[in-house]
């Protein structure tokens, strides 16, 4: 018999993704953090972004943090693309 370690992703009481390992638990949960706080500072552009969309754009931004920060310090868009896979929201990774 096996034992497999789970770490669980829980906001507001709803299950959002299951790692195996702590590290990428927290980078997870942090990244969900960043896209809660973003969230109201998009919202009170004058975009006229539907919820979705809005959603959709601070998980984008939450998710390629790093290229975001270093454009904002006035750095040059890296070569590479950020990855797209901000627009789905993943329910489970085992």
């Amino acid at each position: 018999m096996a034992v497999i370690t789970k770490f669980v992703v829980v906001r507001e009481g709803v299950e959002k993704m299951t790692f195996t390992s702590k590290k990428e638990a927290d980078a997870y949960d942090k990244m969900l953090d960043i896209a809660d706080n973003l969230l109201p500072f998009i919202e009170q552009s004058a975009l006229g972004l539907d919820d979705s969309a809005t959603e959709k754009l601070c998980f984008y931004l939450a998710e390629n943090k790093d290229q975001l920060m270093g454009l904002l310090k006035g750095g040059v868009a890296p070569k590479s693309a950020p990855t797209k896979k901000a627009a789905k929201k993943p329910e489970s990774k085992t």
